[in-house]
């Protein structure tokens, strides 16, 4: 009976290593400047500039992690309460993004009026923060806000100013999301409504800078 007791805690200290392992938090940092980040990656210092930077912050805790944040404005925190993949912004404007699409297509790249105008109408309402929600899977991400993508922290992020590669091979379920700047977007819907004849690209209705 003793080895027996002593076999079953050697298993369970041994599962409960394994599970300690398994957990993983990883937090996408943009921001407009360099990013300065501790030993513990938990305190942050952003300061002022125009340059887009981002970091990524890998935690593998099974409990939450709190963000101290120093920017040119002051100080904030903010919580990453459980396992997946997140994005922080600290940048002085909104992001935007969502996910994308992704697995054997039809092979054929030829781009119709209709498919343009859905892009079109998807970019218009992300601006305007309208039908963004977690089942959409599409993100308005305010300054000095943090925002979970999704619980799977393996998950890919394009962030502003980066092209996805079309040569990029990935399997029908592989989670890859794109995000823009505000600006950055406006610019692809002046384009696009150009390309289709038709308005620029709508003012959003939340504010872009400030906390809220």
């Amino acid at each position: 009976m003793k080895k027996l007791s002593i076999a079953a805690l050697s298993l369970a200290v041994l599962f409960s290593l394994g599970s300690c392992k398994g957990h993983l938090k990883k937090v996408i940092v943009y921001a407009n400047s360099d990013i300065q980040v501790d030993n513990t990656k938990t305190n942050i210092t952003v300061g002022e500039g125009s340059p887009h930077r981002e970091q990524e912050l890998d935690f593998t805790g099974s409990g939450p992690v709190t963000l101290n944040i120093t920017t040119a404005s002051g100080k904030i925190t903010l919580d990453v309460p459980d396992d997946g993949l997140y994005i922080a912004n600290l940048k002085t404007d909104t992001v935007v993004g969502s996910y994308q699409h992704t697995g054997a297509g039809s092979g054929d790249n030829h781009i119709t009026q209709e498919s343009l105008k859905q892009k079109l109408d998807s970019l218009n309402m992300l601006v305007r923060n309208e039908n963004v929600n977690a089942a959409n899977r599409n993100f308005f991400i305010l300054p000095n806000h943090i925002q979970k993508l999704s619980a799977n922290a393996q998950g890919v992020v394009y962030g502003p100013f980066k092209v996805i590669p079309s040569s990029l091979d990935l399997s029908p379920d592989a989670e890859i999301y794109k995000f823009y700047s505000i600006k950055e977007t406006r610019d692809v819907i002046s384009k696009l409504s150009g390309m289709m004849g038709g308005a620029p690209a709508p003012a959003s209705t939340t504010p872009e800078k400030g906390k809220k």
